[in-house]
């Protein structure tokens, strides 16, 4: 009899408490952001106005970068496969970089982790990190819209069109009837759906940009579009560079029309330095793109973040970033914890983002095979905001030489230099 009445008395109690525990997960998905992440492909520092660019006109991202906050160290791996690998994992390419073009399918991604948490994820874009057509959802995207998605025929793996007439893989199915169609308009379409499918839920969205990597070819703005839109001109570059931004404005409206802007943190990034084929116009000079090399040219991207209420308007931060940093960074704004067997090289930037001083770190570190691909050429290099020591000892002032021209000499080293080469040759000797 009292076992009963002490049933009743915790049945009570419990019925009694559902509301208060539907209001409290309530209110922490009310109180966890919506997150979106973009990343452009080939897109340098210099490639955006808000930056110091000049040869572009990228209205969109100036204004979330006027409206939010810009970083003026952040720094890449030099190539495509290598940076995604490193900022979706948050771990350097020794630890887990197996070939070009391909994601370790035993690796923990920040789409897995915010799934885990709750988040519903998607992905759109540039895919290119191999396991099929299943490799999207292993890494924790519940919907997917990807280019570069390779499948066999006749025994070789046919790659398709990004850009006109694309060939574009949609949860695990080919895309019909392209023909006519634009790559970047049919994920930013995708994108803009699941939004709308997912307004009243927590998600997280990363779009890994097929704009603004070559060929350099017309876009649905450009006066060929109608008549050559297979043109290749690297003149068109420009008109990448634009739609690339255009693109972007139509996510943010989509935010602004469902009332979601002051609950979504809007990330963008660049991938890596611009192509090598192309010159811009930056401040008071002009850069030529390092892709696929170490240098600045190579490695230094644009890192814009905006989410109104939240970040405060107009700030410029000089602390370094490393693509280490996102997943801990996505995984403290996603209000959950990182898996304690993984072992993560990033730290947060999630406190500078609201305006306070954070933990910022004093070095990025790269790890890089011979142009992504060859594992018997690899470079290593560990620098701060000034200086920049790689593992053959070479030892470089980028303040003064930018393009790595001039090592400093042993005989110009003086204390204050040593001490700085010392504790980047420390960071490198225990980076193992």
């Amino acid at each position: 009899m009292k076992k009963n009445i002490v049933k009743i008395l915790i049945l009570s109690v419990f019925i009694l408490t559902l509301p208060y525990i539907a209001l409290i997960a309530q209110e922490q998905k009310t109180n966890r952001p919506n997150i979106i992440l973009i990343m452009a492909d080939d897109l340098g520092y210099e490639g955006l106005g808000c930056n110091g660019g000049q040869s572009y006109s990228t209205p969109k991202l100036d204004q979330l970068a006027s409206t939010g906050i810009r970083f003026e160290h952040c720094y890449s791996q030099p190539l495509c496969t290598p940076s995604r690998v490193q900022i979706m994992t948050g771990r350097y390419n020794f630890r887990n970089y197996k070939m070009f073009g391909y994601l370790d399918p035993g690796e923990t991604t920040f789409g897995n982790i915010l799934k885990d948490a709750g988040y519903v994820t998607c992905i759109a874009g540039k895919w290119q990190l191999g396991n099929g057509i299943e490799g999207p959802n292993h890494a924790g995207f519940d919907e997917y819209c990807l280019w570069q998605i390779y499948t066999r025929v006749a025994g070789k793996y046919v790659l398709g069109p990004r850009y006109a007439d694309p060939k574009v893989y949609i949860n695990g199915k080919v895309l019909e009837n392209t023909k006519g169609e634009y790559g970047p308009d049919i994920f930013v379409d995708f994108i803009n759906d699941f939004i709308l499918e997912n307004k009243d839920k927590s998600f997280f969205v990363y779009y890994p940009m097929v704009l603004t990597h070559d060929p350099f070819v017309p876009t649905p703005d450009s006066e060929e579009w109608e008549n050559d839109r297979y043109k290749k001109d690297k003149k068109l570059f420009k008109d990448m560079v634009e739609y690339m931004d255009k693109s972007i404005g139509r996510i943010i409206d989509n935010l602004d029309e469902l009332g979601l802007r002051e609950n979504t943190l809007i990330i963008f990034i660049g991938d890596n330095g611009s192509p090598r084929q192309i010159k811009s116009k930056f401040n008071d000079g002009w850069i030529q793109g390092g892709k696929a090399f170490m240098t600045d040219a190579g490695t230094h991207v644009p890192l814009i973040a905006n989410w109104p209420g939240t970040i405060p308007s107009g700030l410029v931060s000089d602390d370094l970033i490393d693509f280490s940093d996102f997943l801990p960074t996505l995984t403290e704004i996603g209000r959950t914890d990182i898996p304690e067997y993984l072992v993560i090289d990033g730290q947060s930037f999630y406190p500078q983002l609201k305006g306070e001083i954070g933990n910022p770190r004093e070095w990025v570190f790269s790890h890089y095979w011979g142009r992504g691909r060859d594992v018997f050429k690899t470079r290593e290099f560990v620098r701060d905001k000034r200086y920049k020591l790689y593992n053959d000892g070479k030892f470089f002032d980028i303040l003064n030489d930018s393009l790595e021209e001039n090592p400093i000499p042993e005989e110009m080293i003086t204390e204050k230099l040593g001490a700085i080469k010392l504790r980047l040759q420390n960071v490198l000797d225990n980076m193992k």
